[in-house]
C-alpha cells in the first residue's frame, strides 16, 4: 500500500507544481506559462519530477504517470495488479493536486490564462496534437526505460536524466498541446476545466498510451539486442 500511496503523493506534487507554474505564471498576454516563460513552465515539471524521483523513488520508483506505468507493465517489470493500482492511484493524486489549484484559484487573484492547467488543441489541429502527444511520450518512456534499466540504467542519476527530458519534451510540445505525456496530468485538470477541455480529454489518454507501448516495444528490442553482445 506504501507504493500506491507514494504515487499518489508523487502525482499530486507534479500536478501542482507543474499545472500550478501555468496557472499563477503572472501572464496577462493570454498564453500558457506568458509570465514566467515557457522554459519555467517547462522547468517546473522537470524539478517536479527530479525532486519525486529522489523522494519517494525508493518506495514506488517514481511513475507519476500512467503512461510510464503501462511501458514498464509492458516491459515485464510490473504485475498487472500493481499497474493498474499504480494507475487508480496517480490519477487520484492528480485530482488532488488540481483540487488545490483549483481552491487558491477560487479564493484569490489569479493572472495567468488558464484556471487548472489543461491540455487542449485548436480547431483543426487535431491529429498535429496525437501525433506531438505520441511521439513525445515515446521519448519521454522510452528515457525512462533506458534510464531505469538494472543493468544498462544511468543509477542514481536516473532522475536527473529523466526530469530534464520531460524539460526538453515540455519546450517543444507547450505551443501544440500544452504537454500532456502524462493520462493523470491531463484528467484532473479537464475535470475542473470542464468544457473544451474535457471533450478533448480522450486524445491525451490514448495518444500518451499509445506512444507509451510503442516505447516499452522498441525498449525491449534495442534491450534484447544488447544483451546478444553482452
Amino acid at each position: 500500500m506504501k507504493k500506491y500511496f507514494a504515487e499518489l503523493i508523487g502525482t499530486m506534487v507534479l500536478v501542482l507544481m507543474g499545472c500550478g507554474s501555468a496557472v499563477f505564471s503572472g501572464s496577462m498576454a493570454g498564453t500558457v506559462g506568458d509570465g514566467i516563460g515557457t522554459l519555467g513552465v517547462a522547468m517546473a515539471f522537470g524539478l517536479s519530477v527530479v525532486a519525486m524521483a529522489y523522494t519517494i523513488g525508493g518506495i514506488s520508483g517514481c511513475h507519476i504517470n500512467p503512461a510510464i506505468t503501462l511501458g514498464v507493465w509492458i516491459s515485464g517489470r510490473m504485475s498487472g495488479k500493481d499497474a493498474v493500482m499504480y494507475m487508480v492511484f496517480q490519477v487520484i493524486g492528480a485530482i488532488i493536486g488540481s483540487a488545490i489549484i483549483f481552491a487558491l484559484v477560487s479564493t484569490g487573484a489569479n493572472d495567468g490564462p488558464t484556471l487548472t492547467g489543461a491540455n487542449s488543441f485548436d480547431d483543426g489541429e487535431m491529429l498535429q496534437a496525437f501525433v506531438a502527444e505520441l511521439v513525445f511520450t515515446f521519448i519521454f518512456v522510452l528515457v525512462v526505460l533506458g534510464a531505469t534499466d538494472e543493468k544498462r540504467g544511468a543509477g542514481q542519476f536516473a532522475g536527473l536524466a529523466i526530469g530534464l527530458t520531460l524539460v526538453l519534451v515540455h519546450l517543444v510540445c507547450i505551443p501544440i498541446t500544452g504537454t500532456s505525456v502524462n493520462p493523470a496530468r491531463s484528467i484532473a485538470p479537464a475535470i475542473f476545466e470542464g468544457g473544451k477541455a474535457l471533450s478533448q480529454l480522450w486524445l491525451f489518454i490514448v495518444a500518451p498510451f499509445a506512444g507509451a507501448a510503442l516505447s516499452a516495444l522498441v525498449w525491449k528490442a534495442l534491450a534484447a539486442g544488447t544483451a546478444k553482445h553482452v
